[in-house]
């Protein structure tokens, strides 16, 4: 089987080997895993590797590089109207050459790919909807237009869309959907995490507004003003790093908070091992990875509720639900600490659902949706 990606992440070749962000590479991986050829569809770029980087697992990679844009400004509008024929143009000749194409949305790539697809009706095809499929949220109309599209089982044939929730009055192809970190084996026993002397949170993902990492430094000083002996470690790079640090340094709470920058899947798991809260107030998600491998090791998720997130965490029955006010907030956390009881019981909850997420169970309904006769819908 040749299969095609189209995507937006940007890709990094270095000694003949194709690198991108580890999280997409690695669920890719999975699927590679039963395919003859990859035919990858992205942007490349000229860069350096980072920690959060790892290289795709194949033999037989065809990479086909296209330019990357945007239509966020009048420059970027101008020149995507230049780019968009050529690229478009591309992603429909590796579509042509694939016999199971695969759309990674939402984006600027995978926006052209829902579109060109529609000429291929009878080939196999799978979306991966990684952003938030709430209908009801606030989106841009970009993501909007490309959930119309890949919903609408006229225009988009032979696909299933996985997303993330089960949402009320989809589609007969949306496909609830989940994603994963850690294997059966990673099972580990969790130690127990007792709340008294130092408590520590973790927060695990991109330094930017959207992810709200300021709130998440003020959640933990808050604390800490409060009386409460409490430390938070952020693992991440991003366009408010600097700003983040000048916080700290002007608020002079350099022995609560400390920016760890982007670190390897080993460091971070041991954060997770040893942190007693995760998280992540972010403004959007799909399938917060960090929440989920969090939960994994027994943190108590602290979460807006955006996406799937109520569900991941029954409604606060195995974590917090943010507000997204310093004042509520705290006080949910405080009662947790003055309650070990229900502290452990939200911990043993959030694992004992994690731990139902692993990629054995991911990769058995990868080779499902790879069969060629895999509920078509036609």
């Amino acid at each position: 089987m040749k299969f095609a990606i189209i995507t937006h992440v940007p890709h990094i070749i270095e000694d003949n080997n194709y690198f991108a962000y580890a999280p997409y590479v690695s669920e890719m991986n999975v699927w590679a895993k039963y395919v003859e050829k990859l035919i990858v569809v992205a942007p490349l770029v000229q860069a350096e590797k980072t920690p959060v980087d790892t290289e795709y697992q194949h033999e037989n990679i065809q990479f086909i590089a296209i330019e990357g844009f945007d239509v966020l400004s009048l420059n970027g509008l101008f020149r995507a109207v230049l780019k968009i024929p050529r690229i478009s143009w591309t992603i429909f000749k590796a579509m042509q050459n694939a016999d199971h194409i695969h759309l990674r949305c939402p984006g600027n790539v995978g926006f052209l790919g829902s579109i060109i697809q529609i000429a291929f009706r009878n080939k196999l095809k799978t979306a991966k909807y990684a952003g938030n499929w709430d209908p009801q949220s606030k989106q841009p109309w970009t993501y909007q237009l490309q959930q119309w599209i890949l919903g609408n089982t006229f225009l988009t044939r032979n696909m299933q869309v996985l997303v993330y929730g089960d949402w009320e009055g989809s589609s007969k192809n949306i496909k609830p959907f989940f994603t994963a970190t850690y294997q059966e084996i990673d099972k580990l026993p969790i130690s127990k995490k007792e709340v008294k002397g130092r408590i520590a949170f973790v927060f695990v993902g991109t330094l930017v507004i959207g992810k709200n990492p300021l709130y998440a430094i003020q959640l933990v000083e808050f604390l800490s003003k409060k009386g409460y002996d409490v430390y938070l470690s952020l693992y991440g790079e991003g366009t408010e790093r600097t700003a983040l640090e000048q916080y700290v340094t002007a608020h002079q709470i350099e022995a609560v908070i400390e920016l760890h920058g982007n670190q390897s899947k080993d460091t971070v798991q041991k954060a997770y091992q040893h942190s007693h809260f995760v998280v992540l107030p972010s403004d959007s998600e799909g399938w917060p990875k960090a929440i989920a491998e969090g939960m994994f090791w027994g943190c108590v998720p602290l979460a807006t509720p955006v996406s799937c997130v109520p569900f991941m965490l029954d409604q606060g029955k195995r974590g917090i639900l943010l507000a997204m006010d310093l004042v509520e907030d705290t006080k949910q956390i405080e009662t947790l600490l003055h309650a070990p009881t229900d502290f452990d019981t939200k911990s043993k909850n959030a694992s004992d659902w994690s731990r139902n997420y692993t990629l054995d169970v991911f990769e058995r309904e990868i080779m499902d949706l790879l069969k060629p006769d895999s509920k078509r819908i036609k």
